[in-house]
């Protein structure tokens, strides 16, 4: 017969060669698969006798004792270096990296050459002995090994590293595989929310759930996510606060209690801002917002004891350091309106006047915002980017927020700061209002004529009689940007919201 054989799908036909596939990596790898399962091995193991981690084995080493103690670890190669009759692989596990020396004249011509096929990003198990190179590095000597999982798709940028913004949220496995400092962001983003739990747990919180569904949306003034419960046959919203549910458990007698749970408003991206976003809110009864004062002062120290390992100054990427050891700094509202304006008598201006001056200052502000919203404006826009070390803001206007109480002696302003570090809020606390009919009033002025809003079963619960309590409220993303030195909110949540790709082709 003459001509060429018909072109066969590498995918189906183990006989096709290596070369003839080796512009598609993927291909390739599918090619050693198929091989593998040819020879009856199983490329996908149900598990590995692991008793180290990389970071457990280095720190097994002996200096001088030969040979080693016995180690059996398992990750992901993330280099190879061939030399013919030996091999130096280095395999990733969740503590870091360990190298591993393979040889032929010790696992055998078989499983070596077996190895040698092996690809970067297979995930291994190794098990030998421990030594240390010539060149010092603790090394493990392979006595024998398994393949536990074959990675199909070769790492990003042919395992040079992974830079696109995009490719790193919508694909975060392969962030963390091939971007140690995002690795480890997300490590300590852990120890934090640890240490944050523990704090708490210490000073006889107890963590409690609160409804995710909801069907009112109430404890902030946020656009909610809306959704349909089918089995009631009624709207509900995504929460997008904690409060109101936490405050019930107020009027039920437990005096100390936190929850950390994702919230939901359904409004702007930005690097600060994500719509699906992480909060802790902690309510103590018989306080009150100096109280929190100390609370979150103390709770931020802790985390530095335990997650930062005692380290209280933190680099800013913009240059310089934010200190959070030490009394932190307290300022009235009104005082750094009026410093930041150079006008005494700023509260005393008429709406038109104060737009009028924040034109002069070089402040957008919307003509439509009532007085107390230009005001807000001027702090927003003027004073809260240059407060880089930590700032309680005290007594805010009334109007910013229906659920505290007033200042004691000044109805016009409420007992609540505002923490604000490296140029943005950081936590909100409040001396909660406990009196139902002032918060009914208050309530009522935040609806308008969409009484619909306003959630009766809470201002019920009121009525039974709220402890006098203070209240707080931490991002815990702005927390973790803060204590990590993150240039983006996106960067220390896992997988943050992302538009759908359409008919993305991952190959």
């Amino acid at each position: 017969m003459s001509g060429n054989p018909p072109e066969q799908s590498t995918k189906n036909t183990p006989t096709s060669s290596v070369a003839d596939v080796s512009n598609d990596l993927r291909a390739v790898r599918m090619l050693r698969l198929q091989e593998l399962r040819a020879q009856g091995q199983d490329p996908f193991q149900n598990n590995w006798a692991q008793t180290h981690t990389s970071k457990q084995a280095t720190e097994a080493f002996v200096e001088g004792q030969d040979p080693g103690p016995e180690v059996s670890v398992a990750g992901r190669i993330v280099m190879q270096n061939d030399m013919g009759k030996s091999c130096f692989v280095k395999l990733l596990d969740r503590d870091g990296r360990i190298q591993a020396y393979v040889r032929k004249d010790v696992i055998g011509d078989e499983a070596y050459a077996a190895f040698k096929k092996l690809d970067l990003g297979d995930i291994v198990g190794v098990a030998g002995t421990l030594f240390k190179t010539k060149s010092g590095e603790i090394t493990i000597r392979a006595h024998r090994y398994s393949l536990l999982a074959k990675s199909l798709r070769p790492l990003p940028e042919k395992w040079h590293g992974l830079t696109d913004s995009e490719q790193i949220y919508r694909q975060r496995y392969l962030d963390l595989i091939v971007n140690d400092a995002s690795r480890e962001r997300f490590q300590l983003r852990s120890k934090i929310v640890r240490a944050v739990r523990e704090y708490l747990w210490s000073r006889e919180f107890i963590e409690v759930e609160t409804p995710v569904l909801q069907g009112i949306a109430g404890g902030a003034a946020a656009r909610p996510f809306t959704t349909h419960f089918n089995a009631l046959s009624c709207d509900f919203y995504l929460r997008i606060a904690l409060e109101l549910h936490l405050k019930r458990l107020l009027v039920g007698g437990f005096d100390r209690v936190f929850e950390i749970g994702r919230v939901f408003r359904n409004e702007g991206l930005s690097r600060r801002h994500n719509p699906e976003f992480t909060m802790l809110e902690v309510y103590q009864a018989y306080s009150d917002f100096r109280g929190m004062m100390m609370l979150v002062h103390d709770l931020v120290q802790y985390i530095c004891r335990t997650a930062l390992g005692g380290r209280t100054s933190i680099p800013r990427p913009e240059g310089g350091e934010i200190e959070l050891a030490g009394k932190w700094r307290e300022a009235k509202y009104q005082d750094l309106i009026i410093e930041a304006t150079g006008d005494t008598g700023w509260f005393t201006r008429t709406r038109e006047q104060k737009l009028a001056a924040c034109a002069k200052l070089g402040i957008e502000v919307n003509p439509a915002h009532p007085d107390f919203a230009v005001t807000q404006d001027v702090f927003e826009k003027l004073i809260e980017p240059k407060l880089i070390q930590p700032t309680f803001v005290t007594h805010i206007p009334r109007e910013l927020c229906p659920l505290a109480k007033f200042t004691p002696g000044d109805a016009t302003t409420l007992d609540v700061f505002e923490l604000c570090i490296n140029g943005q809020e950081i936590a909100p606390a409040y001396s909660e209002q406990n009196d139902p009919l002032l918060q009914r009033e208050q309530f009522e002025k935040q609806v308008g004529d969409d009484v619909q809003k306003l959630d009766e079963d809470f201002l019920t619960a009121l009525e039974h009689g709220m402890p006098p309590a203070g209240g707080m409220g931490i991002g815990i993303d702005r927390l973790v940007i803060l204590l990590t030195g993150a240039a983006n909110i996106r960067d220390t949540i896992l997988f943050p919201s992302l538009k759908p790709e359409a008919g993305a082709d991952r190959s």
